[in-house]
Order: structure tokens, then sequence, then C-alpha cells
């Protein structure tokens, strides 16, 4: 791959994170105009302004000169005053100021929604379809004969194995649960079991409607040249699949459920990476999202069907975190001043806010680093 090919994709991944930046900053701009706010800017990056316009209503359109961010920044809403002017961003009711915080957050869910949708009714993710219900092993100067599986015919949508779940969030993906019975089996014969007595329930859709069936496992005999049995430990399960693309209907029906498992999933990593169960070094900044972008669109562009839902549920999800400088913080300190019907003193908030977005930035620059380094 030639060098102008690796910049064309690394221009398209800062293209599509420009856009999850958009969408949110889009979200909070949305709000303040229907609840009537005074909106100073609506920028997209930071740093030196490279694109600048000012419209009717006395907002500046901004484009910065480093896009890893972004902003709709409202009268006042970051003056130390306690008792700000009446149309300043702190003086509107607190319960208005907390949707506008929320509406970044649920524009980015919506993203996700969408994008899920599309991914679903056009290649499908996790959700298979069974292909073939048999399948040829060919050892290197042997021959192997196959016994056929049974249970599962071409067409069926597996739903569930052995009672589980296969979904990637809430439940397990295909291949661990497949794996698992190949594990299951394996112990199985090795306790004296007969492999053709060996079988698991699973749940599947065939010709439209939803039965359960009995499946069970090829077990492969290996033959040296001279004719002598090699015994065998491949227990294969003797199908092949591809991901089940939904109909539209069936995606709009899933789609919610499915942006709602992206969101568990990064919430699921959050909570391994602050137990140090998740090493530092398997997350990243901007700088690792752009690079992992590029990298998944040139292996396939269809990588950008999956890559978009999930940045957007991991803005959302990061979003509405408590974390100082994010949305979910000022959605708390609002509804503490809701409650004590008095705000905290708004220099010792604004202090807080700055301190934590340092805070931020060090994270990603440093993760960004370990990254690349570890």
């Amino acid at each position: 791959m030639s060098f102008l090919t690796g910049l064309l994709y690394v221009v398209l991944a800062i293209v599509i994170l420009l856009f999850m930046v958009l969408v949110h900053e889009l979200g909070h701009y949305i709000a303040g105009r229907i609840l009537k706010f005074k909106i100073e800017e609506f920028s997209i990056g930071f740093g030196k302004a490279l694109f600048s316009r000012t419209n009717k209503r006395g907002e500046k359109i901004s484009l910065r000169i480093f896009p890893l961010g972004g902003y709709c920044a409202f009268k006042g809403e970051g003056d130390d005053e306690d008792n700000p002017a009446p149309d300043a961003f702190n003086a509107q009711k607190p319960w208005k100021r907390i949707i506008v915080f929320f509406a970044g957050v649920i524009m980015n869910f919506l993203t996700a929604v969408l994008f899920s949708l599309i991914l679903l009714c056009t290649v499908g993710y996790d959700v298979p379809q069974i292909s073939s219900t048999t399948v040829t092993v060919n050892g290197e100067n042997n021959q192997s004969i196959t016994f056929e599986a049974k249970g599962f015919e071409e067409g069926d949508v597996v739903l569930r194995i052995d009672g589980t779940k296969v979904d990637f969030a809430f439940g397990d993906t295909f291949q661990n649960l497949i794996t698992k019975q190949q594990q299951d089996v394996k112990s199985f014969v090795e306790g004296g079991g007969n492999i053709e007595d060996y079988s698991f329930s699973a749940v599947v859709r065939r010709d439209g409607k939803q039965q359960e069936i009995q499946a069970g496992f090829n077990y492969v005999v290996s033959y040296k040249d001279d004719g002598q049995t090699v015994a065998s430990q491949d227990y294969l399960l003797g199908i092949t699949y591809s991901p089940y693309v939904y109909s539209f209907w069936e995606a709009l029906g899933r789609c919610w459920e499915f942006a709602f498992g992206l969101a568990w999933f990064v919430l699921k990593s959050l909570w391994l990476l602050i137990t140090f169960q998740l090493p530092i070094s398997a997350v990243g900044g901007p700088i690792t999202t752009i690079t992992t972008i590029a990298s998944a669109t040139q292996t396939n562009w269809l990588n950008m069907l999956i890559l978009i839902p999930m940045i957007s549920a991991n803005l959302a999800v990061f979003n509405i975190l408590p974390f100082p400088a994010l949305d979910g913080s000022h959605v708390l300190f609002t509804t503490i001043e809701w409650i004590r019907k008095k705000p905290i003193k708004r220099k010792v908030e604004n202090m807080i806010h700055f301190i934590g977005l340092c805070i931020l930035f060090a994270f990603v620059i440093i993760v960004d680093i370990l990254h690349f380094v570890l």
C-alpha cells in the first residue's frame, strides 16, 4: 500500500471522528436552540480557527486546527459570577440546563442506534446463520473421514446454545459457545462417553418459527497411509456459518438492544480497567482511535459499519460519566444546585472542571503513548 493510500485512510478516520464530535455538539446546539439559550459559538476542534463565520443570530460557527474535540459555547457558561445576567447559561432553570447537557449523549446514542440498524440489515454481526452442516478434514499424508453433524440445517438462525443467548453483550458469541461445547465433548469422550451419544440443545429459527433442537458433533477419524487408525482428538461441529442479515423491520426491532449492548460493553470495559483486570495499554486516546479506524477501514471498508456505532456508544457512555469537565459532571452539579436551591460557588465549580479537563487531556496523551510503546 502506498503512502498516499495510507494517508487517505487516516484522513477518512479523522473525518469519521469529526462526524462523531459534530453529532455530539449538535445535540447541545439543538437543545439550546429549542430552549432559547444564547449560543455564542459552535466549534469543531480546538486551537486556531481555520474557518469562522457568524450567522444572523450572532452565533460563530468555527472549524479549528486540532480536530480532536469541539464545543458549543453558551453565553456565560464558564463565568465565575454567582449572579449571572438574565440571558446567561447559568441563569436558566436547572432542568433546562440538564436537558442541554444530556442532549449530546442522547445524540451519540441515537447515532449508535442508526448505524446499528444499517449494520444489522446490510452485513449482520453476531447472530449466525448456518450455511452448511458438513465439513471435510484433510491431514497431510493422511486420509480423513468425518461423521456428519446432526441437528442443524442449512438456513437455521441460531438464537441460543444450551440456554445461553447468542449475543455479544448480553449473552455470549457463537464462537465462544461452540468452543465451550468442543471442550465439553472432549471431556465427555475422555470420561468414557460415546461421541455419537453427545448432543446439546440449541434454539433456532427455521422456516420463520423458533424451535429447540438437539445438535451433535463430528468425530474425525484419521488414517495413515498403511491404513492404521490414528486416535484423533478433533471433535468438530460440522457446520459453516455467516452473520445473519436482518430484514429492515427485524433490524429496526433489534438495533436498540444492539446499541445498548455496545454501551454495556463499554461500561464493562471501564469496570475492568478500574479494577485493574484490563491493562491501561488496552485503551487509547484520539490518536489510537484514528489509527484503529484507518487500519480497520483499510482491511475492509465494511468495518466502518461496526466502528461508527461502537465509537458513538463509547462517546455516549464516556460523556455521561460524573467526572469533572464531562457532561455527566455538569449534570451532577446542576442537580445539586436544583436540590439546594442555590449553586455551588461558580469559581469553585469551574476550577474543578478545569482540573478535570487537564487530567483528561493528560490521560488520553498517556494512553496513546502507552498504546504504541507497549
